[in-house]
This record gives C-alpha cells, structure tokens and sequence, in this order.
C-alpha cells in the first residue's frame, strides 16, 4: 500500500465509508448494506456489502499465500476464529486505513493473534503477487509487534475465480475504475467461527477492541475468552443493522435483580447464622450456670 496521490476511484472509496448505510435487524440471512443515496458516482454504483451472517465460506477455494504456498482457506481455518479482510495491497489509502486501524484495536486487547484467533487478509486484485503481500504483511506484523514472528496473520493473493468465489461468498463488491485502475470498494472486517462460518461483520473504520473482544469470543463459542467476557456477552448483544455491540437494558435489569436477590439472600442468611450462634451460646452458658 503505497502513498502515491490519490485517483478518484479511492476518493470515492473514502467517501462511501463516511456515507449512512442500512441494514435490517435479523441476523441470518443475505442483507443489503448500501449507500442510501439515489445520485451516486458511477464508480459507486454495486459497491456494497451484503450481510450474510450464518453464511459458511467456500473452504476449498485456493490461495497464494505470502511465503508462495498455495494454500487451501480450509488449512488456515480450523482451531480458533479468525478476522477476515478484504483488501488490496497497492491501494493508495483505504485499505491501508482498514489495516492500520485493525491494528491498533488488536494491540490493546488481551486476546492474542496467533493464540486465541487468526488474521487472513486477501487481495481482491488478481493482478497482485505474492511479494506485494509478504511487504504488507511484514509491515503490519511489526506494527503489532515487533518480536512477533507472525504467528497467526495470513496474507493472500488469488485467481480471479478464487476471488470471486470469496467475495460472493462475504457479500462483498468492489470496483476496478477502467481509467485510473484504482478499485471502488467499502471498508470491512468479518469475523469467522473455526469452522468457517461468518459470525459478525465490522464495516466502516472503526473497531473497538471491545466489540472485537466480544465478537472473537462469541465466534470461538466457548473456546476462548475468560467468564468476564461471558458475562459481557450476556450484558451486550450484537447489532446488525450498525455493526456493533450495545448494551442489553432488559439483559442487565435482569442480571442486576438476580445479583439483588442473591445479595439479599446472603445478608438474610448470615444475619440467621449470627443470630442462631448467638442464641446458642447464650443456651450454652445458662446451661452452665
């Protein structure tokens, strides 16, 4: 991703992420994420994210990998869940926002890449290689830590079919400008179950790290993360229509009244323990005398 002047299809690109977008409430299912606008560019026209949550990916697509493997998406996945982007490595500034931002929200939390989940970024552009993704990812491994060795961070090019099949999988759109050469495209982050399976998705550029706490930890269904943040997923819940996580008033009056009753309970019980004590000591010593 280098810093060159900016084409117009990149301009627009950093536009669409700033423009209102919509999307329903359920959860499963194919959902339209668009601009709300009637008057876009031409450029804009089709570039949208589908939220296709519940939706398993093809995991026998192939990918080059940045060491030059070809590698199965079947092959990455598996263990724990998995931060999915989609991005293209010589593009002038969104996806270099997209990654630089992950980034940061990923070094404040306590869950670790390679330890508890996987990063898999791939290129959407056929036309790029395997060296421009192993600069990227050596890049953002050190941005994340310098003594990494990169364990669990995965950078991919592809075949035009293997591309496709990804994409259409994800619900993502994207467009080449035939002039500048520069794609059209949204900003997103989806997150994968171990077996594949989209589980949230994160679009625009934000990604607090505690919504992708939350996400990672509900996505790994049980197999990371503490108590605390199962509490937290009881406390919080998922928001599809705005990517991410609010608070559940009615789950946490609920969580609060149980706490209530039990703090209750344990003050009615002492206090009946203290005052049985009492009187029998009180027994004890007439008994005596």
């Amino acid at each position: 991703m280098n810093y060159r002047p900016l084409t117009c299809a990149c301009w627009l690109a950093a536009a669409l992420v700033a423009l209102p977008v919509v999307a329903t409430a359920q959860s499963i299912g194919p959902k339209a994420v668009g601009v709300t606008s009637d008057r876009l560019p031409e450029q804009l026209k089709g570039v949208e994210i589908e939220q296709r949550l519940g939706e398993t990916l093809p995991l026998e697509v192939e990918l080059l990998a940045a060491t030059g493997e070809t590698v199965r998406l079947a092959d990455v996945l598996g263990d724990r869940p998995a931060l999915l982007v989609p991005v293209y490595y010589d593009c002038p500034m969104l996806c270099g926002m997209v990654l630089e931002t992950l980034t940061k929200s990923l070094k404040t939390m306590k869950l670790e890449v390679g330890r508890d989940f996987d990063v898999v970024v791939f290129s959407f552009d056929p036309t790029e290689t395997v060296e421009q993704a192993a600069r990227v990812r050596d890049r953002q491994v050190h941005d994340y830590d310098p003594a990494s060795t990169g364990r669990g961070w995965h950078f991919f090019v592809g075949e035009q079919d293997s591309i496709d099949r990804l994409t259409d999988a994800i619900g993502f759109t994207a467009n080449r400008d035939a002039t500048s050469g520069e794609f059209a495209h949204a900003a997103a982050l989806f997150v994968l179950t171990p077996d594949g399976r989209i589980a949230r998705l994160f679009f625009g550029l934000s990604y607090p790290p505690r919504d992708l706490r939350l996400a990672l930890v509900e996505a790994g269904e049980g197999s990371i993360g503490s108590v605390v943040d199962q509490v937290l997923l009881y406390c919080f819940r998922y928001d599809p229509a705005t990517g991410r996580y609010s608070a559940a008033i009615l789950r946490i009056v609920r969580a609060a009244g149980v706490l209530t009753a039990l703090a209750i309970g344990a003050f009615v019980f002492l206090t009946w323990r203290r005052e049985r004590s009492r009187a029998l000591r009180e027994r004890t010593l007439g008994g005596v005398a």
